[in-house]
């Protein structure tokens, strides 16, 4: 176990992760994370990173659970959501002064006692077990049945659980203003909201753009792919591309037509050319943040999105009212109000009569503001100060709203 100094004192860092085995959205915000204090020990319920992959996490040996040696546990380890409240309390951090959770699972369900000093990086309460478990339950096709009785029953034992996780976090940070709202609603806890960290230096603005809508994302139900390629269906003079795969690939394709391009699974390469050169992006999702949007704007491409979610903090919406005692900001991109095949096509009427006022320039600016510099600085921040109030036996949750 490793140590490092803090504002002149030695602390033990611990870094709780709910699980490693893709580097996706949560990841790159653990990678600044370790980044930021990179002596901390690793924690995770289960570890099957493959060892060309493990560069964001520095090549750290991870703790893991019980659940690491459970049968199929690489592929199938959300199975064993009954389980994961039970595993991540096994987990033992009880040597370390400041232990850190990066969770949007049970990682902050982690047991800490009176003398430690726990933060949470809360991606978002378990989404599936609260305001989302219908729309879960609808897509998993569990709304009737014996099966869906019993997922119900599971459900209803994580909320009874995740109800009792707040009292052992100090103190909350949250991805945007959206999960704020989703903490403060379900654990009645104000968080910090740092936004997560985005590498835009790896987009480059192109102003020139070519004539077809671009979008970008891994098909799964809750992020509309369908919904969109029937939107441009219904405009043939429009040419859209569609960049990814996963289980609503068949109905993707299903549902194309000539003035749809499906292109699959593709390389970094590939994606950020499409978004250098795309008239537009589009997104239909309501998510927690949502990064492409972001890498979207880095290259100077505007958004065209479901006005709701984290989305609404990433995105200048056209004529969006500017909030009291702030300047206005060039506007990057336009909302369209319902996930509906209507509302899109006629947001992108719209865009083509206003795209000249949504300028690549204000796009890019606007994306820098998700530099992984600000989280950094942002994250470290919030560790320091509250670890100074910690250590003086001050309050620390909300200090920041009195500061």
């Amino acid at each position: 176990m490793e140590t490092f100094t803090s504002g002149g004192s030695v602390m033990k860092v611990a870094l709780i992760h709910d699980w490693l085995y893709v580097y996706g959205g949560a990841e790159r915000v653990l990678e600044q994370m370790l980044g930021c204090y990179p002596q901390a020990d690793l924690f995770s319920l289960i570890d099957f990173l493959p060892p060309d992959q493990r560069d964001f996490i520095h090549h750290k040996p991870v703790t893991t659970s019980f659940i690491q040696k459970l049968p199929k546990a690489r592929s199938q380890h959300r199975n064993y959501l009954p389980l994961m409240p039970l595993a991540i309390e096994q987990l033992d951090v009880s040597r370390h002064e400041l232990v850190l959770s990066s969770s949007y699972a049970v990682a902050h369900g982690i047991l800490t006692g009176p003398d430690q000093l726990h933060l949470c990086m809360c991606y978002s309460p378990i989404r599936y077990a609260w305001d989302l478990q219908h729309q879960y339950l609808r897509e998993a096709k569990l709304e009737r049945g014996l099966k869906s009785v019993m997922a119900r029953a599971i459900l209803h034992y994580i909320r009874l659980w995740d109800s009792r996780t707040p009292n052992g976090v100090d103190a909350f940070m949250a991805i945007s203003e959206f999960i704020a709202r989703r903490i403060r609603k379900v654990y009645g806890r104000e968080s910090r909201v740092i936004y997560p960290p985005v590498d835009v230096s790896a987009f480059a603005l192109r102003e020139p753009k070519d004539d077809f809508y671009l979008t970008v994302a891994r098909m799964v139900p809750y992020k509309k792919i369908p919904l969109i390629i029937e939107a441009f269906a219904a405009m043939p003079d429009k040419r859209l591309v569609v960049i990814g795969d996963g289980p609503d690939f068949e109905r993707c394709k299903a549902v194309a037509t000539a003035n749809v391009e499906l292109l699959g699974y593709q390389s970094f390469d590939v994606l950020r050319d499409h978004m250098q050169r795309a008239r537009a992006f589009v997104f239909a999702a309501e998510e927690d943040f949502g990064i492409a949007p972001v890498e979207a704007q880095a290259c100077g491409t505007p958004v065209i999105a479901f006005g709701k979610g984290g989305v609404r903090e990433t995105v200048v919406g056209l004529d969006e009212p500017v909030a009291p005692g702030k300047a206005p900001q060039a506007p990057t991109g336009l909302f369209f109000a319902e996930q509906t095949v209507a509302a899109i096509r006629d947001a992108v009427k719209r865009f083509e009569q206003v795209r000249d006022d949504l300028t690549p320039t204000a796009c890019r600016n606007n994306a820098l503001r998700f530099a992984p510099e600000r989280f950094r600085a942002e994250f470290t921040g919030f560790v320091e100060g509250s670890w100074t109030r910690f250590q003086a036996g001050e309050r620390v949750d909300g200090w920041w709203l009195r500061d």
